[in-house]
């Protein structure tokens, strides 16, 4: 049969497909799996199966990940959903972010569906964000099918794969409390082989670096009408609709996206709006749209299992009920994990604030305090809290990808920040200092082994695994959470590249003391001014500079890293001396090596406990906390008397 263009006309009928009289054609799925695993791929590939692009539709990989920072970095950063119509049915398909930094998303994308695939990687296996994003759906009780995807890679090793996935699950089964019927029939789910780039899907298991056998996705469907049950809510019943996201258009303004949980909604009707903080409100639903592809159209109602969007309401939050007006009956609200990572944001209190060429037209702290406040409307897992300075909030939130996408959002939207170092959200249990804790597995090259052991043992890692390949070697570790700031910078040197990392969240800990997270300090210029390359070819062999010829920088900024385990001070404009005496061609022969840029969150992982991160626009730069030189001096005078007074 024919992958693309499929009509409703083709459609087998419900009997046909063996489903009870009466059961509506209409399935609310989730995709989950670690990153890169190829969830938005797959669902590309069954928007293009279903007839979703139109025969004429340039074809675009990753349609689903429509925001520039996801197509830069090539993972989701928000759960989006999508309709796709196969064969006369309805699937609104929910893609998550894989990363376990936007764990809020994941949440709550599970609240909206009614059964989960769960995408594996054919060569890598279950990684921690496999095991994240499972235990969120076993934990919500929603039904399992495995796809087992990539198996034309190479390295495909299909059945250690699924062997290692139905161990996981038996593992999330123990640690869950599931009980025996539960646990069996989490180990009959149904596993099916697919390679979403080529948009083929088998229930035969290929031989691994093979194409699965069928030429579309139609095994892939049958499995999922038969695992994912379609939904049971009652129309019938009073109006219940859970907002489960947020979006905004410039003409309908705040749009919410609802589950239908009960009852019939309506566009132009009055419903009961139930709030956080308890209080109904009677509003009107001024526009209903229902998703299809991926355009929203408008409908004039929508019944218990749908998945709609509602404009009408200004002030709507993530989590609220709109109910009947007359039996106003609020459903849960969408509990999300605490946050483990915090850094401070503030205003640019720099002495370069606004004078770059192009600079940020959003300098007060106003203007970032009502942006941190949007922020918080639609990202459940974020908190912003006051801090002793009036333009300066702590926001904490999943991890440091997670917020290291806020700020540099803020900062495409013209912002200018001072943000600080990254640090851990502790807690105290029973009188002692508790911090978070992270499972973390990495691949490396076997001639990288020792290196990278060295490098976690000095960030208090317990190695919990080794498995040893032919020429590669995957290890587990519990390590700290602080132990991982500025991890990622060091462990990409260390194997030249070629080391894969990945960490989930894995519960709190006591306090493991003091981490030493940089071996070497950094290189601050001693005064303002522009950079020369006489200055630069002096220091060349001093560091690794961050800056180059022409660059503007001021007292106190770090301009590169030193090659010993403290800061130095530097003049990094001086210019040579001119003298009556003319040498040829003696200038012209200086060769410069180019300076190292660093991104924003390479800035956020090497910054110093004394240093933060100043962020414009058109530039991230690295800078002392403290400015001034005497200053510094002074505040590490007393930190050492302070230390010497604590050791007495």
């Amino acid at each position: 049969m024919s992958t693309a263009g499929s009509t409703l006309a083709d459609a087998p009928q419900t009997a046909d497909r063996g489903l009870p009289d009466g059961t509506r054609e209409l399935r609310n799925v989730a995709i989950v799996a670690h990153v890169d695993h190829g969830k938005t791929t797959l669902v590309d590939a069954m928007l293009r199966a279903s007839g979703a692009f139109g025969e004429r539709a340039e074809p675009v990989d990753r349609v689903m990940d429509s925001g520039d920072l996801e197509r830069e970095k090539g993972i989701t950063i928000l759960a989006k959903n999508t309709t796709v119509n196969w064969q006369g049915v309805t699937i609104n398909v929910i893609d998550t972010p894989g990363h376990a930094d936007f764990g809020g998303e994941v949440e709550r994308g599970l609240s909206m569906v009614d059964g989960v695939v769960l995408l594996v990687d054919a060569s890598e296996g279950p990684l921690p964000q496999t095991r994240f994003v499972l235990r969120k759906t076993l934990s919500a009780g929603l039904p399992v099918m495995l796809v087992v995807n990539k198996t034309d890679r190479a390295d495909a090793r299909i059945e250690e794969v699924v062997d290692e996935s139905l161990e996981l699950l038996l593992e999330l089964a123990d640690e869950l409390g599931l009980d025996e019927d539960q646990t069996a029939h989490l180990l009959d789910l149904p596993v099916v082989y697919a390679s979403g780039r080529a948009g083929r899907a088998s229930r035969n298991r290929p031989g691994d670096g093979e194409l699965p056998d069928s030429e579309d996705l139609q095994p892939l469907f049958d499995v999922l009408f038969d695992v994912v049950p379609a939904p049971t809510d009652d129309p019938s019943a009073p109006l219940q609709a859970h907002v489960t996201n947020l979006d905004a258009s410039t003409f309908l303004g705040r749009i919410a996206l609802c589950r239908v949980r009960a009852g019939v909604i309506r566009r132009g009707q009055q419903v009961g709006w139930c709030k956080e903080d308890g209080t109904v409100s009677r509003v009107k639903i001024t526009e209903l749209l229902r998703t299809e592809g991926l355009t929203r159209v408008q409908a004039d109602e929508a019944v218990a299992g749908d998945i709609v969007a509602v404009a009408g309401i200004s002030e709507v939050m993530i989590g609220d009920t709109l109910a009947d007006p007359e039996n106003p009956v609020p459903l849960e609200r969408i509990h999300v994990d605490e946050p483990a990572i915090s850094m401070t944001i503030g205003i640019n209190t720099s002495p370069l604030v606004g004078r770059d060429p192009h600079p940020g037209a959003k300098l007060t702290a106003r203007q970032v305090k009502s942006r941190l406040d949007s922020e918080l409307v639609g990202n459940v897992s974020l908190r912003v809290l006051p801090t002793e300075r009036p333009d300066t909030w702590e926001v904490q939130g999943r991890g440091e990808l997670a917020l290291a996408i806020l700020v540099e959002t803020m900062r495409r939207e013209g912002f200018e920040l001072t943000v600080g170092k990254p640090e851990v959200v502790t807690r105290v249990v029973d009188g002692k200092v508790h911090e978070p804790f992270e499972q973390l597995s990495i691949d490396v090259p076997t001639d990288s082994l020792g290196p990278v052991t060295q490098l976690l043992a000095a960030r208090k890692g317990e190695m919990s695994q080794m498995v040893h390949g032919d020429t590669r070697v995957r290890l587990d570790f519990r390590v700290p959470s602080r132990g991982l700031i500025g991890f990622r910078t060091e462990f990409l040197t260390i194997t030249r590249g070629a080391g894969i990392a990945s960490h989930v969240f894995d519960g709190y800990g006591p306090w493991v003391g003091e981490i030493t997270n940089r071996l070497r300090g950094s290189l601050i210029a001693d005064r303002s001014g522009p950079v020369t390359g006489y200055a630069v070819d002096a220091l060349a062999d001093r560091g690794v500079l961050f800056v180059g010829p022409g660059t503007q920088v001021y007292n106190g900024m770090v301009i590169g890293e030193y090659t010993r385990n403290e800061d130095l001070e530097v003049n990094i404009v001086r210019e040579k001396k001119l003298t009556n005496m003319r040498k040829s061609t003696g200038d012209e022969l200086i060769k410069l090596t180019p300076p190292t840029i660093l991104t924003l969150e390479q800035s956020l992982e090497f910054c110093a406990n004394d240093e933060c991160v100043e962020v414009t626009p058109q530039n991230v730069r690295i800078r002392k906390v403290e400015l001034d030189s005497h200053a510094r001096g002074r505040a590490r005078a007393r930190a050492k008397a302070a230390n010497a007074g604590a050791g007495q």
